[in-house]
């Protein structure tokens, strides 16, 4: 028996006679031959000296870090030293379930505490403990829908983040759902002329602020889908945003899907995020994942324990709404953190904030020739055409300064010489002055 593996052969010898299997590797035939590694790794043995010492000589072999005025899914936000000095404390390090709330009330408090904090975020009735992520929370949101309303398509926007539309494709082709297209407005939001007399559809999926950083009219939208007795299932990947501007709940929302990593969490090269996803009350039993009730014990206390778990673990698992398991609880305690710690007049100031930098370097560009594509409002990130000459003094930042000022959209959509610009409360009066003069 290996010294780290549990397993003798006669317990794989035994697992394999319960799947069908001859050998181990019979496990992995889908994997092709060429992708696996046979034989022992090429390592050699360390102390944990050396192993330090390699690890140090590696990182300062890479180029030092540069600046990015992207947004697309990823932002940079400040994060208060409060946030991860109590992420961090060993009581709430950890992704899992609490299953015995006898010992676990301060994690459980934190979790119905993030519930809370995002269903008035969201202007929702209910908020569950998280999800993976923005595009998974999304997808989950799509699935919801199709059982609440026996219903077996969804219109979706163009304007959605196209890494969400290929979770959500993943999703709905897996479990019969059509997708159907929706086309976009000149202000940069979703059109739907062309779904006039559509009454199949179990949702409308929109993203709003949108990928081109269009903020939709979402009252229109639920108005439009309510009257074919459908739902309207909001996204966004920019959760500051609500700060600021009218809550999804608000303006007719049914479900409401996103990604919280603005809240605390680092950009972290794209992970671990935090899926947000809410709904209202009458809803509830089929909403994914886990929700944290507020109880009274056999003291007459008040206590927090698991009130909903419609996942494969707790119930029989062809009556589970999802698989979803443990999730993001760290990702949401954090964000919980940073919500709690900014309060609702911060996060208002700081959503603010976004807005006017990113106003701010809007006009900036247009006195130096760019345009904006779409005449829609807009909150921190904004599509402007670019003038002749500006790709090769983004490819002379990029390469010299490791200035990424913009994201050229050219790879997801018909936009030749269109980027995409974001602009964070990190960025000062001076920065954003300092980035227009180089690109003059």
């Amino acid at each position: 028996m290996h010294r780290y593996f549990p397993h003798t052969a006669e317990d794989e010898a035994q697992m394999l006679g319960v799947v069908g299997a001859d050998r181990v590797e019979d496990l992995f035939a889908s994997i092709p031959a060429d992708c696996r590694h046979e034989g022992a790794l090429p390592l050699t043995a360390m102390t944990e000296w050396e192993l330090t010492a390699q690890a140090e000589a590696l990182a300062a072999s890479m180029p030092a870090a540069g600046s990015a005025w992207i947004g697309a899914g990823s932002y940079q936000h400040y994060i208060p030293a409060v946030v991860p000095a109590l992420a961090g404390r060993s009581e709430f390090y950890t992704a899992y379930t609490p299953y015995q709330p006898e010992i676990s009330q301060g994690t459980l408090q934190g979790i119905f505490e993030f519930q809370t904090l995002i269903a008035r975020l969201l202007g929702m009735e209910v908020a569950n403990a998280s999800m993976y992520d923005g595009a998974t929370a999304l997808a989950e949101g799509a699935l919801m829908a199709c059982r609440l309303t026996k219903r077996s398509a969804v219109a979706v926007s163009q304007a959605l983040h196209p890494h969400y539309r290929t979770v959500l494709d993943t999703y709905c082709n897996a479990n019969g759902i059509e997708v159907r297209d929706l086309t976009m407005t000149e202000e940069g939001g979703t059109s739907l002329e062309h779904l006039k007399d559509d009454t199949e559809l179990a949702a409308l999926i929109v993203q709003s602020p949108n990928v081109f950083g269009v903020v939709e009219h979402l009252a229109e939208q639920a108005e439009w889908i309510h009257a074919r007795k459908g739902l309207l299932i909001t996204g966004f990947t920019e959760a500051m945003a609500y700060g600021l501007l009218a809550t999804p709940g608000s303006q007719g929302a049914d479900i409401v899907c996103g990604e919280g990593q603005s809240f605390g969490l680092s950009q972290a090269f794209g992970g671990p995020y935090l899926g947000l996803m809410a709904t209202r009350k009458a809803f509830v039993r089929n909403l994914p994942g886990r929700l944290v009730g507020q109880t009274v014990d056999n003291k007459g206390k008040r206590a927090f324990v698991l009130t909903l778990s419609t996942r494969e673990q707790h119930i029989r698992r062809e009556k589970a709404v999802s698989n979803i398991c443990s999730n993001a609880g760290l990702c949401a305690m954090t964000c919980a953190m940073y919500l709690a710690s900014m309060g609702g007049t911060g996060l208002r100031h700081m959503a603010q904030l976004n807005r006017d930098k990113a106003e701010y370097l809007k006009a900036g560009l247009a006195k130096l020739g760019f345009r904006p594509v779409y005449s829609g409002q807009t909150f921190n990130e904004f599509v402007m055409a670019a003038p002749a000459g500006f790709d090769a003094k983004w490819k002379r930042l990029l390469e010299e300064k490791k200035i990424m000022f913009g994201m050229d959209l050219s790879k997801w959509y018909p936009l030749a010489d269109s980027y995409l610009f974001c602009v964070t409360e990190t960025r000062s009066r001076a920065d954003i002055d300092a980035i227009l003069k180089e690109i003059a």
